[in-house]
């Protein structure tokens, strides 16, 4: 995989965010108050922006959210590798535990990283969502 994972500018997580999670929506609706205060972090295969997913921390909680791969290039890796990357980072920054509001279908996939599902669930637009946690 020649691939580089590195911080980016909310401006390149937001047009990957819109592309792939809520491409019939408003651009700015893909947008989060406090994007301004959280790490970007994306997944470059040669030069192409794939994979996003955002880090906001709150003392020695993070929340990773947003995390989207275009749509060709899913199934392959790369958001996995992404994941663990990012997960490795937050310990970096004296995060003690790490969650998530994870899609319903994805639970499986966030288990293979140990994150684990709370008695926590919620709907938005039609979509069932559970929290899911870790603790580094």
């Amino acid at each position: 995989m020649d691939t580089t994972i590195r911080k980016v500018d909310k401006e390149e997580a937001w047009e990957l965010r819109h592309k792939v999670m809520w491409p019939h929506k408003d651009f700015d609706y893909i947008k989060l108050e406090d994007d301004a205060t959280a790490i970007h972090f994306g997944l470059f295969k040669q030069d192409t922006l794939i994979s996003v997913i955002s880090l906001f921390i709150d003392h020695e909680e993070g929340q990773f959210r947003k995390f989207a791969t275009v749509q060709h290039e899913q199934g392959k890796g790369y958001g996995s590798a992404l994941l663990n990357y990012v997960l490795r980072e937050a310990k970096h920054y004296g995060i003690k535990r790490i969650w998530c509001n994870a899609r319903e279908n994805k639970v499986n996939f966030y288990k293979k990283f140990g994150l684990r599902e709370t008695k926590s669930s919620f709907i938005k637009e039609g979509k069932s969502y559970v929290i899911m946690e870790k603790d580094l």
